[in-house]
């Protein structure tokens, strides 16, 4: 069967059965599409809707074997890549790579937070859910990261859905202390520059501390000669994937 043909036919598939999902074009293995889904979210006691929009990107052999599924890597952007405005949530991390030719073997997600907000765990648990229930998912194999307030949005998604990831990797993103019993279960490598604010570099130094206190695996980086923008180097070594990739969940 002509590859193209295939490609085709799940492109096809795949938008037929994400339910509650607009794509700017059909959603193609090894290609990087807008997207926007719907999802019902259920928290404090209550049900409400909220429509987030994203960047999906499936691996070139995502469907060639229908019986396979795939990891899931959400990865949260920070601050400055908040609007309306799509295109920027490519400017760094894993969505930046993937706009300039790197193929990655996991589906990678990559949302936009609205302006002046900050990242609802609520909502990102229920995309990714959305995303694990219509896509070809392996969910023993779902990850978070994050940059700056994409790595405190990491630290605020682990809080209350740690047990829906098998690992974590926050960057320069500050957590909360109090709440490291509930992630503990979770692999998390943690990287930081030194010469990145004082308050942030300490952080993540008590949330790493903390973590291996209550007996979670976790790791803290700090780079010598960097800053605030730690995340490039940090994305851009191979190594992170493929630790990444090696977690599971039992």
């Amino acid at each position: 069967m002509p590859r193209s043909f295939l490609a085709a036919v799940l492109a096809m598939l795949i938008g037929s059965i994400l339910s509650g999902s607009s794509w700017a074009e059909a959603p193609t293995p090894g290609k990087q599409v807008a997207a926007s889904s719907t999802v019902k979210v259920q928290a404090d006691g209550q049900v409400r809707e909220a429509t987030l929009r994203y960047w999906i990107a499936l691996p070139a052999e995502y469907g060639a074997d229908p019986a396979v599924p795939w990891p899931l890597v959400l990865f949260l952007h920070g601050a400055g890549e908040r609007g309306d405005d799509l295109e920027v949530v490519k400017k760094h991390g894993p969505p930046k790579l993937v706009a300039a030719g790197q193929a990655f073997p996991f589906v990678l997600v990559s949302p936009q937070c609205p302006a002046g907000s900050r990242w609802d765990a609520d909502e990102l648990a229920a995309l990714v859910e959305q995303l694990a229930s219509t896509l070809k998912i392996d969910r023993r194999r779902i990850y978070v990261t994050g940059l700056s307030m994409g790595g405190a949005g990491t630290w605020a998604l682990l809080a209350k859905y740690a047990d829906r990831f098998a690992a974590a990797v926050p960057i320069c993103g500050r957590g909360d202390v109090a709440a490291v019993e509930k992630m503990a279960k979770v692999p998390i490598r943690v990287f930081v520059g030194a010469k990145d604010r004082a308050e942030t570099v300490k952080n993540c130094e008590e949330m790493v501390a903390a973590l291996q206190k209550a007996g979670a695996k976790a790791t803290l980086k700090v780079y010598p000669d960097l800053a605030h923008d730690c995340w490039t180097e940090t994305y851009n070594n191979a190594e992170l994937y493929e630790w990444l990739l090696a977690q599971k969940k039992n």
